[in-house]
């Protein structure tokens, strides 16, 4: 299984165990929101709580080194939705960084064959 699959695997299921393995020590999260930097401690205080969940997870690319995935990610304390492009950066088989770029979706956003 990719390092991408796992990560969205273990997300959705909320198993901090498997996530914790996947992500390395060192990891450092950039994400979309301007000025903010997170850790691994960080991310896995939102593992599994329900807070932020995603649909339509794609990997686009990934190799030993870096990764590329897009995904529509749900905020349940806003209701706000998001597609949301991430590129990663592995090392020693773990994700060592994540930076994200977001495009919010509208209010009536409804993925394509969802009912």
């Amino acid at each position: 299984m990719s390092i991408i699959s796992a990560y969205n695997e273990a997300w959705k299921n909320g198993d901090t165990n498997t996530l914790d393995a996947i992500v390395h020590d060192e990891f450092v999260f950039n994400p979309h929101v301007g000025g903010v930097t997170m850790g691994k401690s960080d991310i896995m205080q939102f593992a599994g709580s329900g807070h932020v969940t995603s649909e339509n997870d794609r990997i686009l690319f990934e190799n030993d080194e870096i990764g590329v995935a897009h995904s529509i990610v749900h905020f349940a304390n806003d209701s706000d939705s998001e597609a949301v492009l991430s590129f990663m950066r592995f090392k020693d088989g773990k994700i060592i960084s994540m930076e994200t770029g977001a495009t919010p979706l509208s209010d009536n956003y409804k993925l394509v064959g969802s009912e």
